[in-house]
């Protein structure tokens, strides 16, 4: 009876430890599919409620300097009443430029309008540049 309840407890441990694993992965999976998501929903999110604290928090001391309250009021003003009727992000690839990773999105209005696309340049963990176009 104890070598069975071993056997059991054993089992059910390796399964156990084997859904951790595999869960484990696709959340690694995840970031390779998708780098810089966490990045891009923040930013998109400030964007659409007019936050420039929130926008240039992650920046670098270059883009926080570049990025003006007038200059993210101007393209939220323009954007963000279609981002507040819903928008799907969706991730086209990666360049390597001058040192950085830009991460290059499409955003799809739930509406059917015109595509944005969105330009997101890291460097060293930072947000170097963002575009919308």
């Amino acid at each position: 009876m104890r070598m069975n309840a071993r056997r059991m407890i054993m089992r059910v441990s390796s399964l156990v430890c084997l859904g951790l694993a595999l869960s484990a992965l696709s959340c690694l999976a995840g970031e390779t599919v998708e780098p810089g998501r966490h990045m891009l929903d923040k930013l998109l999110k400030a964007v659409e409620a007019n936050d420039y604290d929130g926008f240039v928090s992650d920046g670098s001391d270059a883009f926080k300097a570049g990025i003006t309250k007038p200059m993210l009021q101007g393209v939220s003003g323009q954007l963000s009443m279609w981002m507040k009727k819903g928008y799907a992000c969706s991730y086209l690839g990666e360049l390597a430029q001058q040192g950085c990773r830009v991460l290059l999105w499409r955003l799809a209005y739930k509406d059917g309008g015109d595509d944005t696309l969105a330009k997101l340049v890291l460097k060293d963990a930072k947000v170097a540049g963002f575009w919308l176009q």
